[in-house]
């Protein structure tokens, strides 16, 4: 099978830091899907995987990619849920080959039946983030779902991005009051055409823009984009027994204590590769939320936030959309086809 993959690290701007090969066709274990992949997307992930791997080459290369949208070709002998022939979405597993490829072998506990109302390209662009979103908003931050902390306010620390825009669509959907930051226009339009009912910029202290809207303080705030960045005014700005919500890992010590000790404070780390990576019972959960998550897309109450016409999936695309993610110019998620 044709694939792209990354032999060691090497700056974006270098041609060979991302290059394609023919490899063996993978054949499923037990409880693997055999996918014939249609559609990935790019996540920060990726970049950063991709920066990690070292001086010393692969071989053969990594490949990388998480999200992804195609159709089971084969299935394993002990595979219940699925059949060659299905349409399936999901975020593969941190310890298994990626989706920049012809071909890729996930576990059936971690895939879903695909949305039947959008195109692959728009259902590959959704379950990383939406895994990630739900986990973090109601398993980590402990929101509910069905609307028990209605009215209440959540501030999203980076709206335009890809995590941006699936968590201002679950926060919605369970009642609450979103308010978004963002730094352009583009991705200003885009929080509010996503159900933010205010966007700020982040370029400016949020204290200010927040109180003008009168929100001097906030049970909710989801950080995602830089966690030491923010540190000093998320704790001031979080509510007592607020919940703050982190899925960048920092670079430096960060002080635990006062605010937000005094305050209570819920800190929620999110990872969504946990499940699959130590192997945990509750694996299937990834397939049952992506299944709600098909389900809410096909009644129109989610929906993709692809930033432009996907292009074909070759080295040179991959490139540009990791070239874009690590200048910070995305806009929602960018999905390449084959």
């Amino acid at each position: 099978m044709r694939a792209i993959g990354a032999t060691h690290t090497l700056p974006v701007t270098d041609p060979g830091c991302l290059i394609e090969f023919e490899t063996a066709d993978p054949s499923p274990g037990p409880r693997d899907l055999l996918v014939r992949i249609e559609a990935a997307a790019v996540n920060p992930v990726d970049t950063k995987l991709r920066r990690k791997l070292g001086s010393t080459p692969l071989n053969p290369p990594r490949i990388l990619g998480f999200d992804a949208a195609g159709t089971v070709e084969a299935v394993g002998a002990e595979v219940t849920r699925f059949s060659p022939g299905d349409a399936v979405f999901y975020s593969g597993d941190l310890g298994r080959p990626g989706c920049n490829a012809g071909l890729q072998l996930v576990d059936e506990r971690l895939a879903a039946l695909r949305p039947s109302s959008i195109s692959a390209a728009g259902a590959a662009s959704l379950p990383l983030t939406m895994l990630t979103a739900w986990e973090l908003l109601f398993e980590r931050m402990l929101i509910d779902p069905d609307g028990r902390h209605a009215g209440q306010s959540i501030l999203v620390i980076g709206g335009g991005g890809g995590m941006g825009c699936a968590v201002i669509q679950l926060a919605k959907l369970a009642g609450l009051t979103v308010i978004a930051t963002s730094s352009r226009d583009e991705t200003s339009a885009l929080c509010r055409s996503l159900g933010a009912d205010h966007v700020v910029t982040h370029r400016l202290p949020l204290r200010p823009q927040l109180e003008e809207l009168q929100f001097p303080a906030l049970p909710f705030i989801a950080n995602l984009v830089d966690t030491d960045g923010y540190w000093e005014q998320t704790g001031d700005l979080l509510a007592p027994l607020g919940s703050l919500g982190l899925i960048v890992e920092p670079v430096r010590p960060l002080h635990l204590g006062d605010p937000l000790k005094a305050k209570c404070a819920r800190i929620c780390w999110e990872f969504m590769a946990a499940r699959p990576k130590y192997q945990l019972p509750d694996m299937h959960r990834h397939g049952e939320i992506l299944a709600e998550v098909a389900r809410l897309v096909d009644a129109g109450r989610l929906r993709p936030a692809v930033g432009r016409l996907p292009a074909p999936l070759s080295a040179e695309s991959l490139r540009a959309a990791h070239a874009e993610m690590e200048a910070g110019r995305a806009v929602g998620k960018t999905v390449l086809t084959w």
